[in-house]
């Protein structure tokens, strides 16, 4: 056995490994279709997994959510893990202190997010939103057109972009058939390659919400950006702009936005992340200019097949001592999300 999938819950290994795929692995390397092993098995027979040298995973792997322990010490002989999801965050070092390396399908889940953010950008300009919220209706339909018209359009309007990551860049990239100035904030990236990209560097976060009319974060989640997102900043936007989180709820104060929001009936917020998951503060609810979505953005449905379809091809370049793509590093850790 030179390769297993491993997962507190096996129907997690079914629905983003896909039967074609794992059909693939198979004829790859010799390992147990029919077995996803747990913490269970791993605490219960810790010896058995000596032989092997490759660990497909997906979300629920063994040391996620609040338990830190060291899974990796199972594996004295592994070679290579394969994540078909996003964050390796919460289990990576273990892994990297026993020399296995990491290949993630961060760059897959962005895609679906990036689309997913498009979509609320172009249909923020036109003042979708809030034209289907007043439009209950025949008597509304006037105001519910004029609402709509009060918003920018989709034409030589300002786009912010906070975060230039895998998400963000691919946010622009896009975004580039449509005639929207790109404006760019982020730490890393100098103007030249904010050029490149397709955008325009903002040196501040207040610049960007004051002059953009959606302003959209995609931000790494670490702790220099838990609040970056100040009350003031909502207060300042544009006239009858939109602010869309699909980042993490952590990095916006808001109390503070929502604060704005009320005195600012005209800005919106299209939330599809909040620090509580569902949001507890009924004022979520109640405001006519927040929008809420239940943290959909990422890989869903059909999309996650394309998670694994990523890894299992890195996997098959590894074997084949072809160049390979998405390996996570230890320094990459400290600005991934």
């Amino acid at each position: 056995m030179k390769a297993i999938f491993l997962a507190n819950n096996k129907g997690n290994i079914d629905y983003v490994y896909p039967k074609a795929t794992q059909e693939r692995i198979k004829s790859l390397i010799d390992i147990d279709l029919d077995k996803v092993y747990c913490q269970e098995d791993l605490e219960s027979n810790p010896d058995a997994f000596g032989e092997v040298e490759y660990i497909f995973s997906t979300w629920s792997m063994p040391g996620g959510n609040e338990d830190k322990d060291d899974f990796a010490r199972f594996f004295p002989n592994a070679k290579a893990l394969f994540y078909a999801a996003g964050s390796v965050k919460y289990f990576a070092q273990h892994y990297f202190d026993k020399n296995i390396r990491i290949f993630s399908a961060f760059a897959a889940n962005a895609v679906p997010v990036a689309e997913f953010t498009v979509a609320q950008i172009l249909l923020a300009n036109k003042g979708y939103y809030q034209a289907l919220r007043s439009f209950k209706s025949a008597e509304d339909y006037k105001a519910a057109g004029d609402i709509s018209r009060a918003h920018a359009g989709n034409y030589s309007t300002k786009v912010g972009i906070v975060g230039a990551g895998m998400i963000g860049k691919k946010v622009i990239e896009l975004l580039k058939p449509y005639k929207l100035d790109i404006m760019i904030y982020d730490i890393f990236v100098s103007a030249e390659r904010a050029q490149e990209l397709g955008g325009t560097k903002v040196d501040t976060l207040e610049e960007l919400f004051e002059t953009c009319d959606v302003v959209s974060n995609h931000l790494a989640n670490v702790p220099a950006t838990v609040g970056a997102f100040k009350g003031e900043y909502f207060e300042k936007m544009k006239k009858n702009s939109t602010f869309i989180n699909t980042g993490r709820g952590a990095q916006v104060d808001e109390a503070g936005m929502l604060a704005a929001l009320k005195k600012r009936p005209d800005v919106s917020a299209i939330l599809d992340v909040t620090i509580e998951e569902p949001p507890t503060n009924k004022e979520f609810y109640e405001l006519e200019n927040v929008f809420l979505t239940p943290h959909i953005a990422g890989s869903q449905a059909n999309e996650v097949a394309r998670m694994s379809e990523m890894v299992v091809d890195q996997f098959e370049n590894l074997l084949k001592g072809l160049p390979t793509q998405y390996e996570i590093t230890e320094k990459m850790l400290a600005t991934m999300a």
